[in-house]
């Protein structure tokens, strides 16, 4: 158990939780909390506000999801955002893992849907952080624009429960329905990532979206592209 448990603890190239902007950035969203839950809080927290939701981010290459690099960017997608919270978990000695699941989002923007073909999120990334003794699920992926935008609340995390999308909105229409789950992983499983994209929105597209990305020098592609 103990040797499963430095999985979830130490560093990884993508997970780069020993990395001094991860250090920084942890420093400043820790404070003065003394708890490991208000330490998970406060980093959920500030990776959900501080980290622009964007779901035109490069994607192809390990270093795009990078802890430190997302943090320098200041901006990423779901699977970026969780990456983050995972890596600066780590940082404080909260075991965190990547979990994944294809979701349905009743309300995503018709430029999201038209880029991916359907309204589906195919390996959408969460956090799952090891806290009093269980796995807690985070998901920090919307900011309050987001939110405001698809009239949902905005994610809360507490430390001891889940914190996963709503299925209904605030008006109580349907918003978030999860469809698969595709298990939890000590580091970021790109290939399986890339390929369960593939099967979905077809691999003509994603490499479109690469290429496309590429071409501009590794920028987000346009909500127009």
């Amino acid at each position: 158990m103990e040797e499963n448990m430095n999985l979830y603890l130490s560093p990884t190239p993508v997970l780069d939780s020993d990395h001094p902007v991860v250090a920084e950035f942890v420093r400043e969203a820790v404070g003065d909390a003394v708890t490991l839950e208000e330490k998970a809080r406060r980093i959920f927290v500030r990776v959900r506000d501080q980290v622009v939701y964007d779901p035109y981010s490069p994607f192809y290459r390990p270093e795009h999801y990078r802890a430190s690099n997302v943090l320098s960017r200041g901006r990423g997608y779901c699977v970026s955002k969780a990456v983050v919270l995972c890596a600066a978990a780590r940082a404080v000695g909260v075991p965190g893992r990547l979990g994944f699941a294809t979701i349905r989002n009743a309300k995503a923007p018709e430029t999201i849907r038209e880029m991916l073909g359907c309204d589906l999120f195919v390996w959408h990334g969460y956090a799952e952080l090891l806290l009093s003794g269980q796995w807690v699920k985070a998901t920090p992926a919307f900011d309050w624009p987001v939110c405001e935008r698809l009239n949902m609340a905005l994610p809360e995390f507490d430390g001891k429960t889940d914190c996963v999308l709503p299925s209904t909105d605030l008006a109580g229409q349907p918003l978030v329905e999860y469809l698969e789950y595709h298990g939890t992983y000590a580091d970021l499983p790109l290939e399986r990532l890339l390929a369960g994209w593939g099967k979905v929105y077809g691999e003509g597209r994603v490499r479109f979206w690469q290429e496309a990305m590429e071409a501009a020098g590794d920028q987000p592609l346009s909500p127009e592209g």
